[in-house]
Order: C-alpha cells, then sequence, then structure tokens
C-alpha cells in the first residue's frame, strides 16, 4: 500500500480518459447541491478534503466488472486502477469543476436537479465574505427566475452575460487553455480596462491558480492485495456513505460473468425473505451460508470466513442458491414449531445460518421430516440459545456445528461442540431481565410452546393469535404491586415473574396482586375458577401461589419448572441448582 499526493488536473484527466474508474459495487453518487458547493469552497481555498483510495487493476488476483464516472464518455476502455473510496468527491469535482456538462445533483430535499457552478470574482476576492457564499449554482438554462418563471433573477446564458455580472464558469478552472480564452475574451469585452485586467489577475493568482495545483492524498493498494484484504481496508477507510459489504464485492466479482447478483437476491429475497423471521437475513449472510454448504459439499476443511465467501464461485452459488433458500425456508417453520414467530423474538438471528445449512443437508431424502433427526436439530439449536453461544466468533461455530450436527446424525456418540458447550446456570434466570438477551427469548418461546392459554379467552397463544392479539411479555405479580410491597427488583423484573400475554388481559390485570386480578377476572363471569386455574398452569405457573399472592414460594417454584423446561429443551442437566447462591438468592434449592 503506498499514499502520495496527486494533483487535482493529473486525477480528473485520468478519469475522463478512463483510466480510472470505478469497480460495479459502488453506488450511484448522491452529493446534494449545496455539499457540492462546500466542497468546491474547501478546495479553492486549498483546504483538505479527504484522502481517496485507488486499486491497482489488471491481473487475475482480482477481477470486477467496471464502470466509469458519471458523466464520462469513454467507452471499451479497461482502468489501471479502480476508485475504493472517494467516489463522491471525486465525481462532484469532475462533473463541477471539468466536465462541460451540467452536474446531476439533488436539492436539500431530494430533488433531482441539473446544475452549473459559477464563482463571483469580486466575492471571492473580498476577505470578509464566505468562499462559499462566493459560488453560485444555476439551472443548466444558465437562468434563475422566481415568481413561477415569470422574473429574471439572473441571466447568464451567453459568455457576454457572464462576463458582464462578473461570475467565472467553474467547470473550466482545471483546463488552462480554456481559463486562457475565456480570459482574452473577458478582457476584450471590458475593453482591456486596467482594473479589470489587475482585478482577474489577482483572482488569477490566488485563486485558479492553486486550484490547479491543488492536490489530493491517494492511497494506492497494489495489484496483489487479496480481495479480503480489499474488503477490510475499505471498511476501515470508509468511516462515512456506503460501507463496502463482502457482498458488494462478490456482486462486482460475478458481474464479470453477466450475473446479475444484486438483482438475483431482491428477487429471492422478495419471493422468500420477506416474512417475519427471515427478513432479518441479509445477502452477505446468504452468501455466508452459501460458501459453508458448498465447502461442506466438496469436503475437505470447511470454513465460511470472509475470504471464502469472497472466493465463492459463480458456479457454486448457482449449484447451491435454489436449495439453501429452501432450506431457510424448513428453518423458518421449525422456528414457528418452537414458537418463535417474529424477527424481534429471534434469540440469534445468526445460528440461523447454520440452521438453514443443517436443513438443506438433511432435505436430500426428505431426512429433516425424521422426528428423531428434527429432534437433534432442535436441541442443538436450544443448546446454543440457552448455551449463549453465537453472540461472537460465529463462523467457526458455524462450520462447527454444521460438521458436528452432520455427524451426531450419523453416529449418536459424536455431540456437536455447541451441545457439548452449552450450559445454564440457575442464577441466570435472575438477570434475565430484558428482551435483548437469547436466553430470556428462549424461555418466553418455550412458555408459548407449551400452548399457554390468555388468561381471559383461553385462546391458545399460536401463530394466528400471536399476530393478531398483540401479544407481549408481561409480569405476572404487577410491577406497580411488587414496588409497593418492597419485593427485590431482581426478582419481580426477572423472566421468573414473566410470561406472554394480549395487551386486552394486560390491560385488565392492572397493578394488583394477582388474587385481585384472577377475581376480577372470573366476577366478570368471563371464565370459571378451574378454567382459569388451567390457563395459569400453561404458563408454568403456580396456581396456589398466585392465588394466595405468596411471591417468595411463586419466584422458587417458576424457577424451579423453568429450569426443568430448558434441560428439556437442551437435552442437558442443569448443575448447581442446590448451590449456597442459588439458595441465597432464591431462598430455597431449585430442586
Amino acid at each position: 500500500m503506498q499514499t502520495n499526493d496527486r494533483q487535482i488536473t493529473e486525477l480528473m484527466k485520468s478519469i475522463n480518459e478512463g483510466h480510472a474508474q470505478l469497480p460495479d459495487f459502488q453506488r450511484g453518487w448522491v452529493w446534494d447541491d449545496s455539499r457540492i458547493k462546500s466542497l468546491i469552497a474547501s478546495i479553492t481555498n486549498n483546504f483538505p478534503v479527504g484522502a481517496a483510495m485507488f486499486l491497482e487493476y489488471g491481473n487475475d488476483n482480482i477481477r470486477f466488472k467496471y464502470r466509469t464516472i458519471e458523466g464520462v464518455d469513454i467507452q471499451n476502455t479497461t482502468p489501471s486502477e479502480l476508485i475504493l473510496d472517494g467516489q463522491q468527491r471525486l465525481t462532484s469535482i469532475y462533473s463541477s469543476l471539468y466536465s462541460s456538462k451540467p452536474v446531476h445533483t439533488r436539492t436539500d430535499k431530494g430533488k433531482d436537479i441539473l446544475r452549473y457552478y459559477y464563482i463571483d470574482i469580486q466575492k471571492a476576492l473580498d476577505p470578509s465574505v464566505d468562499r462559499v457564499d462566493a459560488i453560485i449554482s444555476v439551472p443548466e438554462t444558465r437562468v434563475i427566475t422566481s415568481n413561477f418563471g415569470r422574473d429574471i433573477d439572473l441571466d447568464i446564458s451567453t459568455q457576454d452575460k457572464e462576463f458582464e455580472k462578473k461570475l467565472f464558469p467553474l467547470n473550466i478552472i482545471l483546463d488552462y487553455i480554456k481559463i486562457q480564452d475565456w480570459q482574452n475574451k473577458y478582457y476584450a469585452y471590458y475593453d482591456y480596462d486596467v482594473n479589470i485586467i489587475q482585478e482577474f489577475t489577482k483572482f488569477n493568482n490566488l485563486l485558479v491558480m492553486p486550484t490547479m495545483q491543488y492536490k489530493m492524498p491517494v492511497i494506492l493498494l497494489g495489484k496483489e492485495t487479496p480481495k479480503e484484504a480489499v474488503c477490510q481496508v475499505f471498511e476501515n477507510v470508509n468511516t462515512g456513505g456506503v460501507s463496502l459489504t463482502v457482498f458488494e464485492l462478490v456482486t462486482a466479482i460475478f458481474a464479470m460473468d453477466d450475473f446479475e447478483l444484486r438483482k438475483d437476491w431482491e428477487e429471492r429475497q422478495a419471493a422468500y425473505f420477506s416474512g417475519d423471521l427471515l427478513s432479518i437475513m441479509n445477502a452477505t449472510d446468504f452468501l455466508t451460508a452459501c460458501t459453508l454448504l458448498s465447502a461442506y459439499k466438496k469436503g475437505g476443511t470447511v470454513s465460511c470466513k470472509k475470504k471464502d465467501v469472497l472466493n465463492l464461485s459463480l458456479t457454486e452459488y448457482k449449484k447451491y442458491a435454489d436449495d439453501l433458500t429452501a432450506g431457510f425456508v424448513e428453518a423458518e417453520k421449525i422456528l414457528q414449531e418452537e414458537r418463535i414467530f417474529v424477527s424481534r423474538d429471534l434469540p440469534y438471528s445468526t445460528q440461523l445460518i447454520p440452521l438453514a445449512v443443517l436443513c438443506t443437508l438433511l432435505a436430500e431424502g426428505n431426512r429433516i421430516k425424521i422426528t428423531n433427526i428434527k429432534n437433534k436439530i432442535k436441541q442443538w439449536y436450544w443448546c446454543g440459545v440457552f448455551g449463549e453461544l453465537y453472540g461472537s466468533a460465529n463462523e467457526t461455530r458455524y462450520v462447527n456445528d454444521v460438521v458436528g450436527v452432520m455427524d451426531w446424525i450419523n453416529d449418536e456418540r459424536n455431540l456437536p461442540k455447541t451441545v457439548q458447550d452449552a450450559y445454564f446456570n440457575p442464577m441466570r434466570l435472575l438477570t434475565l431481565q430484558s428482551r435483548q438477551s437469547a436466553a430470556y427469548k428462549g424461555i418466553m418461546a418455550l412458555i408459548l410452546k407449551n400452548h399457554c392459554m390468555d388468561f381471559i379467552s383461553g385462546r391458545e397463544m399460536d401463530f394466528t393469535v400471536y399476530k393478531s392479539e398483540n401479544i407481549d411479555i408481561h409480569h405476572v405479580f404487577p410491577k406497580d404491586y411488587c414496588e409497593k410491597q418492597g419485593y427485590p427488583k431482581a426478582k419481580w423484573n426477572s423472566i421468573v415473574n414473566k410470561t406472554p400475554l394480549t395487551y386486552s388481559t394486560n390491560r385488565e390485570i392492572g397493578g394488583v396482586a394477582p388474587s385481585k386480578y384472577l377475581a376480577k377476572i372470573e366476577a366478570k363471569g368471563e371464565v370459571t375458577s378451574n378454567t382459569l386455574d388451567i390457563y395459569l398452569e400453561s404458563h408454568f405457573l403456580d396456581v396456589s401461589d398466585c392465588r394466595n399472592d405468596d411471591f417468595d414460594k411463586f419466584i422458587i417454584h417458576r424457577a424451579k419448572t423453568l429450569l426443568n423446561v430448558i434441560e428439556t429443551a437442551t437435552g442437558k442437566a442443569i448443575s448447581g441448582r442446590d448451590s449456597e447462591d442459588v439458595i441465597n438468592a432464591f431462598g430455597d434449592k431449585l430442586i
């Protein structure tokens, strides 16, 4: 990697001749009129505008489809360099200070407009005037009007009118011959007035020539730079604008073979990934899963790190993309069976990747439909959730789990790493206070999976009810009641005192003791006492504790039950249920 300063005239000539182009992953530039004027002001003041980053282009290490900067007419020219960072600045400079075409920009409100940029010679020389105020943009007609077009505020539609208003066209400021031509005609227009010549000479010396000599730092990556390094360096340098993702790079690589990856993903996304659960998956996630699937199918060492995704071939993508899509759909069905219905309740979005790959692999011979196999998939899934193992270093775990689960399915003795590593500390129940954690979401799903029923309607909280009745997580012993009783927040605000309820039922509960709100529900004749008890039990709630308002016993009994449920889901015994810490925190053993 090299860094050097390049003269702006050299950069613009390189862009204009097609020697410097954009890789196809770069999006269209979006700078508005005000920002372009600020950029021009900085350059004409000789202020720094940040570095650009280029990549030497011309070998087989990195093959991207490329395109010229907007406004460049050259075609069928292979670039010697690709612009990785600085596209918007360089495009703005090229179109406003070099190209003869009007600049395609936007208003502050996002409306597309075409503009030419001028600088007021007298204002530019006045030290009391902010440079940006000396720069004006005019429509492509070069006429500014008001009163719905009836009044002309400024007309510089001819060169003589430019001379009259002393407005210098900025799109010639980097071309010495054009500057000289404009200057000669400007002098002639004023009959070679000494004051005019002196004024323009000062303008030329203080602004025009320094702008022509303006230099911009350029970081140049050598052509031997690996693809993953290009991606990483870009992420580190590009602190603003559109970040470069692995997907953008692969899109540009596939485009060399005339395959539109972005279009393929957008169509796939609209058809299969637009539901509440799968909408959380992005294009890079899909490529990571495809790389993992392809690597497993090839045999040998399996890996799906960034460098592996960047080396995914178009042939491999085409071979597996449709099957993988079906695998994601199957994964969604499994999650819904486990009562995870929407993305906000998904413990780990990252765990969807190996789950989908496993579903794809097991679709062969329809093995995913075999109860024993599906149960192993679910056990592995819940071990990941309650072991809270998918928070970091995921690519390695993806590989370990896909390989490990497939080995486990084929041989009972080969436990996958996530099943081996999973451990749930009973004390964790009290620290699960909000839905941000995976285990918190997991416990809610297991309560729903127990066919829990609404306290008033008795409707089971299946997918339809969950969507239509605004199901959310609420306190069993209400917050207001607990605070008045002085119960410790660590207990009453933990997952142990929470359960899924409809909005209308929670509103009916209010802030009173359980015995009171249960009696209130019964008094309205909406449900009998015996039936209501069944509803409570479907939430793993001890009926006696609730009806007697026995908070301490309630916490102990429900904690025991939740630990039992977690053991069943993970297939692993939870140790430490009778530890000193547990007894001190809960008031009793949780055995």
